[in-house]
């Protein structure tokens, strides 16, 4: 990966071990906390460690790109691959500097800033065996060239972890909370947004995000639903309840209509080898 004006380099040290299990990552020497298992995370670490297994033992070449502090980069770390977090906030780069230090995988990890509509230009063609793009095409200029960066990013054979806002959620949020004209203009929207005031410019359902994947020439294998359930829910529930409501969430995510109801939809593709 490669910066404005440069190149991003650091050394990565020898391998240290693989997520062995859902929420737990495992080394040959020692072990670490476990990633939280919470409905934001849960299933789409499911995912990353099948991934994970099928490679094997083999060393990873990782791009987050809106990684931010490194939830997700600073497991992936000390399970022993090689991370590259874009990200626009300095801030957020700086708090995973700090977090990367703290957990003893600096040499693995490097920061590059720069935002999403940029990608193709802060990334090398076939470099990187994982992508990660999650919360990101929901908020870009344009997601088509993004996607199409991450792809050509890819060698191949590797494979893309893709997180975006679902429509269908955003939709039954406002109606229930009685927003029911913004909830209209949700649903006529053909971008899925409630109009200039809105934080996000798009989101989706699942075939059109199977489709703009499809698209950059990415066969998507997987379609999840992440937080079908949770943000419905009382928050004595949520609280009171949150390893039963994290068994509820990775039972329904790949379970339509459920998955199709969920805040977030989580794609899992490859670029074909």
């Amino acid at each position: 990966m490669r910066a404005c004006g440069g190149r991003a380099r650091h050394t990565p040290a020898p391998p240290t071990g693989r997520v062995t299990r859902l929420g737990r990552v495992e080394q040959t020497r020692g072990r670490f906390a476990e990633p939280p298992l919470t409905p934001r995370t849960a299933v789409i670490w499911s995912v990353l460690r099948a991934e994970l297994d099928r490679r094997g033992d083999a060393e990873l070449t990782v791009l987050d790109v809106g990684g931010g502090t490194g939830g997700f980069a600073v497991p992936l770390a000390r399970a022993g691959h090689r991370v590259t977090v874009v990200d626009a906030s300095p801030d957020a780069l700086a708090a995973l500097t700090r977090r990367a230090a703290e957990a003893g995988v600096a040499d693995r990890i490097a920061a590059v800033q720069g935002d999403g509509d940029a990608l193709a230009g802060l990334v090398e063609p076939a470099g990187v065996d994982l992508v990660l793009c999650h919360a990101v095409l929901e908020v870009v200029d344009d997601p088509t060239p993004v996607v199409a960066a991450l792809a050509t990013a890819l060698r191949p054979g590797g494979a893309a972890s893709v997180l975006v806002a679902g429509r269908a959620a955003a939709v039954l949020g406002r109606a229930m909370n009685g927003h029911l004209d913004v909830a209209t203009t949700l649903a006529a929207d053909p971008a899925g947004t409630a109009g200039p005031r809105d934080t996000l410019r798009r989101r989706y359902d699942a075939p059109g995000a199977a489709a703009l994947l499809g698209a950059a020439g990415l066969v998507v294998e997987e379609i999840h639903g992440v937080r079908v359930l949770a943000d419905l829910l009382p928050a004595a529930v949520a609280d009171g309840q949150s390893a039963a409501v994290v068994e509820l969430e990775r039972a329904l995510a790949a379970q339509p209509p459920y998955r199709d109801l969920a805040a977030q939809l989580h794609l899992f593709a490859r670029r074909p080898a």
